[in-house]
């Protein structure tokens, strides 16, 4: 809900996500059979593999069982690329209407495409990441348009 008074803080967006595996190198070979990720830097035995302007953060401590409904959406470009990059994989993929799949270490993560979502990125994000081509359906515009940013 709105703060009408300006007492609260405004989340603008989330900065990174933090996936806990048992192996950042093996998980480092996975996530980058998938996409084009580029490494950020490693930090006390994690990795960080860049987003755009996000990043996800590799760390080495997966020790609870798979998640179920608890999940992450990752925005891509094509996701039937992704789903033919996870053949062959020690990735177990999920019953979902879209794309689903469990990541050896038992971390859900959820595909989307960019297109059908209401999640935008700047221009000047998308040239940088070579994908000043990317654009809306008109339901994703048209829920943009409803919160007044479209």
């Amino acid at each position: 809900m709105p703060d009408k008074t300006g007492d609260k803080a405004r989340a603008v967006g989330i900065n990174h996500v933090a996936l806990e595996v048992d192996d950042v190198d093996a998980a480092l070979e996975f996530y980058g059979r998938l996409f084009e990720i580029k490494l950020r830097g490693r930090h006390d035995g994690m990795a960080f593999i860049d987003l755009g302007d996000q990043f996800i953060n590799l760390s080495p401590r997966r020790s609870q069982q798979p998640d179920q409904a608890r999940h992450f959406g990752l925005v891509v470009d094509d996701r039937e690329k992704v789903r033919q990059a996870l053949k062959g994989t020690k990735a177990t993929i999920l019953p979902s209407p879209g794309l689903d799949f469990l990541d050896p270490w038992g971390n859900h993560v959820q595909v989307v495409q960019y297109r059908d979502i209401q999640f935008t990125k700047t221009t000047a994000v998308l040239r940088g990441m070579g994908l000043d081509d990317l654009s809306k359906t008109p339901e994703a515009l048209a829920e943009l348009a409803e919160k007044g940013m479209g």
